[in-house]
């Protein structure tokens, strides 16, 4: 034995045996996770929003076995599901998880409660790929929002849960963040370089941004082109004529990524597609709003089968094939190099979303409306 200022030093195997100690340790610290979550250069895989808002839907344990089945490599939960969260275990799939609005109140209350729902959601949960903690969704200060009454609660929610994962070395990796509507933020949407975020929205969110922006984290933004097509907002340009037929729509071919030139000219850029319009407006704006260095990731968008205009299995299949094609080869004309990370609203039907029941890529039988490929990815 060697010694030293009167101290026994290990014998060699005895050392080595520490430092495979320590290594396991390490490496069972932060199993199933990488270092630091996060919009990644290069093309990103399209995930799916999963719902469960069903009066008869797949159990989680067959939802999870047909994401896999599929390709699907990414998934938003858009609350706490203990079946989904168990059976994600050690799949690999990376997991967006929400806190819902109805427990942000809660959540904001107290550090305490905070640290409760972490334990309970995630760090019980070590072995689940957790990509995202997206705290409320849709909040605004908008009474025809129905969320008014959470906004207040939105940014110290977020602090709270921050502080809880910031606190664990096995999970402050997690970016914790915050999803909003497009449609619902900006007061102006088109050009979109002319785009700004609405004076009262942007009052509630500048605390919020500030957040992203200082902890390097994504914002999520839910987009709603289907919408966009359907009530003729400003983003289709009144130049584009409704067509004959709904196979000849220029718009239709517009919002589906069917145009084949330019159809919106802003300054030196050029849009085929009103995804890359919505984006770049969200870009635009959080410039204007002191976040010019946040990414976005494109948290829910989608179309449906049935219920409305333009709503057939058809025009959904070439909707979102072509989206995922397109956010696969580069980004947008303001971004060209940064890939839109994306997620696909969604998995099944939801019976219990009134007009928006008929979203699913699949039935829920588990058979797919059309042919969609995630494998590519």
């Amino acid at each position: 034995m060697l010694r030293s200022s009167g101290t026994t030093m290990p014998s060699m195997p005895s050392a080595i045996l520490l430092l495979v100690s320590a290594i396991f340790a390490f490496l069972h610290a932060t199993s199933g996770a990488t270092v630091r979550h996060g919009p990644e250069a290069g093309p990103q895989p399209v995930g799916v929003c999963y719902g469960t808002f069903s009066t008869s839907q797949p159990s989680a344990q067959e939802a999870v076995s047909l994401v896999q089945s599929v390709g699907i490599k990414r998934i938003r939960l858009y609350g706490p599901d203990h079946n989904a969260l168990q059976t994600l275990k050690n799949t690999g799939i990376e997991v967006v998880l929400g806190v819902p609005n109805n427990e942000l109140q809660w959540v904001a209350a107290s550090q305490d409660n905070a640290d409760q729902w972490i334990q309970g959601n995630v760090k019980n949960y070590q072995d689940v790929n957790f990509r995202y903690i997206v705290v409320g969704n849709g909040v605004s200060p908008y009474e025809f929002t129905g969320t008014p009454q959470l906004a207040p609660f939105l940014f110290p929610a977020m602090q709270n849960i921050q502080n809880s994962l910031s606190s664990s070395a096995q999970f402050n990796h997690i970016p914790v963040t915050t999803a909003i509507d497009q449609s619902v933020a900006l007061s102006q949407t088109f050009p979109p370089s002319k785009a700004n975020l609405n004076p009262q929205f942007q009052q509630f969110f500048n605390p919020i941004i500030s957040f992203l922006v200082k902890h390097k984290n994504p914002l999520l933004v839910n987009l709603h082109p289907y919408d966009s097509y359907t009530y003729n907002k400003p983003e289709i340009p009144r130049n584009l004529q409704k067509g004959t037929t709904t196979s000849q729509d220029p718009r239709l071919q517009y919002v589906t990524f069917q145009s084949q030139s330019p159809v919106v000219q802003d300054g030196p850029l050029a849009y085929t597609n009103v995804f890359d319009v919505m984006v770049d407006g969200v870009y635009s704006a959080l410039e204007k709003a002191n976040g010019p260095s946040l990414d976005v990731v494109v948290s829910e968008i989608g179309w449906p089968t049935a219920g409305g205009g333009g709503a057939t299995n058809f025009f959904a299949a070439t909707h979102n094939n072509n989206l995922i094609n397109h956010v696969r080869k580069a980004g947008t004309p303001k971004r060209p190099q940064k890939f839109i990370e994306t997620y696909i609203f969604s998995l099944f039907d939801e019976d219990k979303r009134g007009d928006n029941k008929h979203w699913g890529i699949f039935l829920n039988n588990k058979q797919a409306k059309y042919q969609i490929n995630f494998k590519s990815q």
